[in-house]
């Protein structure tokens, strides 16, 4: 069985949230941001501007990088934890302004690590269906689910989507990205120290009822960098040493966009050196599950990952859940 990229594409909307905005907002200041998360600059939407919008941009670039219509599509997977709509789907949603339908189209939910969680997913279609067109998406609007009045995590968090089309063979044009593995884990234990329950079943609201800030991210930031650094290093050996490789075959190591501090040190940890690290935290903030399609399709537009080169990737959410995949372009 073999998986194949065929097109990447991102997109983020235009409003932008600086560090300067967020001194006038709370108690903070640029030097403090940049010196614990490396955070400059992070996007925001605009009001009433949803996920399916976001999806759709990036879907549209991907689409087009690998020469095919949304028609050619047979499947179209979201990852996201910030849906326009409980239901329908936000890949329905997607699905109606792409301008198709009859397609197979759901959404799942593993926060951050969601991409990771969509390559298996894609992989898995492939296997039965290896002709399949996979259109697979990262899109969150975390802007929607922040208390601004937390200086802790406020800072942290942007919007914005990536995607990706694979198929089950090489592809004629110039960009093929061969998904050679894929390892995930979850772990239900850790689930009160990163977390968003305001209006879920088991915190409901009723007509009427204030919104508190258990509609907003909550999350432990100390004990989430050490578990995500110990997960993130355990899956990328776990994928390598599947595939008989080791660090020193990696040409570029593409990890969750979270922050800074949690990045360098697992490429660290994996004695990789930062010239083999890719990093755009500093522009978007944390994305969730557009972090990890936005930094694959933005170095491979910069020429940081050539044809031949050897990609690891590596996410952390909540859940917790992790993930490593190996893809060879």
């Amino acid at each position: 069985m073999t998986a194949h990229i065929l097109g990447t594409g991102r997109f983020v909307p235009e409003k932008v949230l600086t560090n300067k905005d967020f001194e006038r907002m709370v108690e903070t200041s640029d030097e403090w941001i940049v010196t614990r998360t490396g955070i400059k600059e992070r996007h925001v939407v605009a009001p009433g501007q949803t996920a399916s919008d976001l999806a759709l941009q990036a879907s549209r670039q991907a689409l087009d990088e690998a020469g095919l219509t949304p028609d050619d599509l047979s499947h179209i997977i979201v990852a996201t934890c910030t849906p326009d709509t409980f239901t329908p789907a936000c890949a329905c949603h997607l699905e109606r302004k792409l301008g198709i339908s009859g397609k197979i189209a759901f959404d799942i939910n593993a926060a951050c690590s969601g991409f990771t969680f969509g390559l298996e997913q894609a992989r898995a279609v492939l296997a039965l269906h290896p002709h399949s067109k996979v259109l697979l998406v990262g899109v969150d609007i975390l802007s929607s689910r922040t208390n601004y009045e937390d200086r802790t995590t406020c800072v942290l968090f942007g919007d914005g989507a990536g995607a990706a089309v694979l198929t089950g063979a090489p592809g004629e044009r110039e960009v093929d990205g061969e998904v050679l593995d894929v390892i995930l884990g979850t772990d239900g234990n850790y689930s009160e120290l990163l977390h968003i329950k305001g209006g879920a079943s088991g915190w409901p609201y009723k007509a009427g009822d204030t919104v508190g800030p258990e509609n907003f991210i909550v999350m432990e930031g100390r004990e989430v960098y050490k578990v995500a650094v110990r997960t993130m290093e355990s899956a990328c050996r776990a994928v390598l040493d599947g595939q008989g490789l080791t660090t020193d075959d990696v040409d570029m190591l593409i990890t969750h966009q979270a922050n800074q501090r949690i990045i360098e040190a697992v490429g660290k940890k994996l004695n990789i050196d930062n010239g083999r690290v890719f990093m755009n935290v500093h522009k978007y903030g944390n994305t969730s599950a557009a972090s990890v399609p936005m930094a694959l399709a933005e170095a491979r537009e910069e020429g940081r990952v050539k044809k031949g080169d050897l990609v690891l990737v590596a996410a952390f959410g909540g859940g917790f859940t992790w993930g490593s995949a190996l893809i060879r372009f």
